[in-house]
């Protein structure tokens, strides 16, 4: 099996199950496709534009550590717009704010806080949960809400006034992948210990899917809640099944479960998932995590370093902290370089009007020229065409209710040294 999994609507390749959309084994390709003709004429009547967009994404909460790749993300996304902003004529304002989660609920005040700031787009949340607690707020206010990491199949038919987008995929792909990935590992047997809130439930519910449909029983999926800060019950309900393996779909939880599993439990028979997904290092004995594997949306991050290695740099010369994690930082990058974009596109900062050309921009129209940067897609539009942006998570290419239409699932495995690494099995 490869450590790359790519995914497009309409074809079946590799055995894996579809559901809605099908998955291909390719092992870091990316994706190409045609481009369209700039056909229109070239707008020369451009007005100057402030974009201002917030963020909610988690400085505190259980998913805090993906907080710092995708605030990353966001700046380096807007200093490659108003780098060029003299040609363009637009310009891009970041005010950065807190999520948090659903037991700290920092959203209460941050969201008001950022809908009075007058911003056109909010990026995030990061957990699906709490994206669900505002995303009334915020489209209710004519607001654009766009999550680099949202995965809730719940968003596909949300009532959000067209106004809510993300760039990673619903997990009913996540849970495909991962539950025929412990399947072909030989697996006949699974128990879960899962977080009861959208994401977790969600997600547990695909992985039950494949599992099952590959020939696995689920044998114990016992649940907790957010702010949980002991998980003996539910750990001893998955032991006391004898599952051949374990799903661990959770949050940062994670680091007070897995000290109760070790010694239980073989650790090549355990299996991460985005939302817990981490370089562990040092905070555990060396090889205790040896052989575990876990899933997370995206290209594979091998494929990803020409845009990891720069935004490091980005990052040094900033003065930021030193990036450990790149979870979902290319899906907020290109949220921030798809909003630029459909702005310049619609000549406008009003949010519906850049709703309006967000699905365009992506290629979701079929009529676009190719472009993988801002500049490129800006020198398009400025020149009357119809811009097609493929990003550096995937080609995008938004459907009419905001959701990508092609998505790729990184496989990892840990090594001795408790961090991850592309799956080459």
């Amino acid at each position: 099996m490869s450590g790359f999994i790519r995914s497009r609507a309409g074809k079946a390749i590799g055995g894996i199950a579809a559901v809605g959309i099908s998955a291909l084994f390719l092992a870091g390709c990316t994706g190409t496709g045609g481009g369209g003709d700039a056909s229109q004429p070239a707008d020369q009547d451009r007005d100057e534009l402030t974009l201002k967009i917030g963020t909610a994404l988690p400085q505190t909460g259980n998913l805090a550590f993906l907080g710092p790749p995708e605030e990353a993300g966001v700046a380096y996304a807007a200093a490659q717009v108003n780098e060029v902003s003299d040609t363009t004529g637009l310009t891009l304002e970041v005010v950065y704010g807190d999520s948090g989660d659903t037991d700290n609920k920092a959203y209460e005040t941050e969201i008001p806080r950022l809908l009075g700031e007058d911003v056109s787009a909010i990026i995030g949340a990061a957990s699906s949960g709490t994206s669900l607690q505002f995303i009334d707020q915020v489209v209710g206010a004519g607001v654009i809400q766009f999550s680099p990491a949202n995965t809730s199949d719940q968003f596909t038919t949300y009532d959000d006034n067209g106004l809510y987008f993300r760039t990673a995929p619903s997990d009913v792909l996540q849970g495909e992948v991962l539950g025929n990935l412990i399947a072909e590992d030989g697996n006949q047997t699974l128990g879960m210990i899962v977080l009861n809130d959208s994401y977790g439930t969600g997600l547990a519910k695909y992985v039950t899917e494949a599992f099952e449909a590959a020939g696995g029983e689920v044998v114990a999926a016992p649940t907790y809640n957010t702010g949980d800060t002991t998980f003996d019950a539910q750990i001893s309900e998955v032991l006391a099944a004898d599952p051949d393996a374990i799903a661990l779909i959770t949050f940062e939880e994670i680091t007070t479960i897995l000290p109760s599993l070790f010694g239980q439990f073989p650790a090549d028979k355990l299996y991460f998932v985005d939302g817990n997904l981490s370089n562990f290092g040092d905070d555990f004995p060396p090889g205790s995590l040896t052989g575990a594997k876990g899933t997370l949306p995206g290209l594979s991050i091998d494929t990803i370093s020409d845009f990891t290695n720069a935004l490091d740099e980005f990052v040094a010369s900033e003065g930021i902290e030193p990036l450990t994690e790149y979870s979902y930082a290319a899906e907020s990058f290109d949220a921030v370089i798809l909003l630029a974009l459909a702005a310049l596109a619609a000549n406008s900062t009003d949010p519906a009007d850049i709703a309006a050309k967000l699905i365009e921009v992506s290629g979701g129209e079929g009529d676009g020229e190719k472009c993988t940067t801002y500049a490129e897609c800006a020198e398009i539009i400025i020149g009357g065409g119809v811009a097609d942006y493929d990003g550096v998570s995937g080609p995008i290419t938004f459907d009419e209710v905001g959701d990508p239409t092609e998505a790729s699932i990184g496989i990892y495995q840990f090594g001795e040294d408790n961090n991850y690494a592309a799956y080459e099995g």
